[in-house]
């Protein structure tokens, strides 16, 4: 049995969908099972465990984790994530858990301090010393999370940020979970630290000839100053200040690290990563 936390979260979802195709059982956890019983749509049921469970409530965790043998571990970040982890990861030890698969950060660097990714690199320490098998999975930005422009390219058909021209790594969260579950289920490839990118790299004003082509209009990627973008995002995309901050430290880090693809996903799956331009054109219609 494998134990998905964060089965209703982007790649927990996509998750549940390949291992239950695969045929493998799957237990998976929310704070809302009616959220995750809604999305199985025509999936076996008989191999779905839907679970009402809660990382701040640790009996709730051993009920679910009880006879299990592998755990996703998947939580939104939030100030609380290495609280959380670490009691989500001494749990899993402590009722029998052999193998977790952690989504992780893809990147830790002090001279581009990234509060998010100190948390991760943390959990990930924590998780080494636990003793328990492990797979960490660190990937870089999502696409799906380009879909957090919408409203103003709808509107005014612009979206901003802070990189300049800085090309970048994303990738589909679908690829995500795909790696997700060839480490569930092929033993050979656990135990690893892998960082996931898609095939190539893209800059915002890239994404948005992209975008114009797709759409039949113009749309403008504005570039701020990184203070400008905080201010921006608190008083007008009314983001808690946690968030806020991780958005301009990422995007900070993006123009002092330059990214590169890697191979890893065509490695691990035998097939090229989703593409940008695939996602952008199975997506358009949510930027109309």
């Amino acid at each position: 049995m494998i134990v998905i936390i964060g089965a209703s979260g982007t790649i927990g979802r996509a998750l549940l969908k390949r291992l239950v195709n695969f045929g493998v059982p799957v237990r998976a956890l929310s704070r809302d099972p009616e959220k995750v019983f809604m999305q199985i749509g025509d999936l076996d049921p008989s191999l779905i465990e839907i679970v009402s469970a809660d990382a701040t409530d640790p009996e709730s965790l051993r009920r679910a984790f009880t006879g299990a043998s592998q755990l996703f571990l998947a939580m939104s970040n939030s100030p609380r994530q290495i609280e959380l982890e670490t009691s989500i990861i001494h749990i899993a030890t402590e009722v029998g858990i052999e193998h977790i698969v952690k989504i992780s950060s893809p990147v830790f660097d002090r001279n581009a301090p990234v509060a998010v990714a100190g948390w991760h690199h943390e959990i990930e320490r924590i998780l080494f010393e636990s003793g328990i098998k492990h797979t960490v999975l660190r990937p870089y930005a999502f696409m799906q999370n380009l879909l957090r422009f919408a409203p103003t390219i709808i509107a005014q058909d612009v979206f901003y940020g802070s990189m300049d021209d800085i090309a970048c790594n994303f990738i589909d969260c679908r690829d995500i979970a795909d790696v997700a579950a060839e480490t569930l289920t092929n033993s050979r490839v656990t135990g690893k630290v892998y960082t996931l990118t898609g095939s190539e790299v893209f800059s915002y004003p890239q994404i948005a000839s992209k975008l114009s082509v797709l759409l039949g209009r113009s749309i403008r990627y504005v570039n701020m100053d990184s203070q400008v973008l905080r201010r921006n995002l608190i008083e007008h995309e009314h983001m808690p200040p946690w968030l806020v901050n991780h958005i301009v430290e990422i995007q900070a880090m993006s123009v002092a690290l330059p990214e590169k693809p890697m191979d890893t996903v065509k490695h691990l799956l035998g097939r090229e990563p989703r593409t940008l331009d695939d996602f952008l054109c199975e997506y358009v219609d949510n930027f109309r």
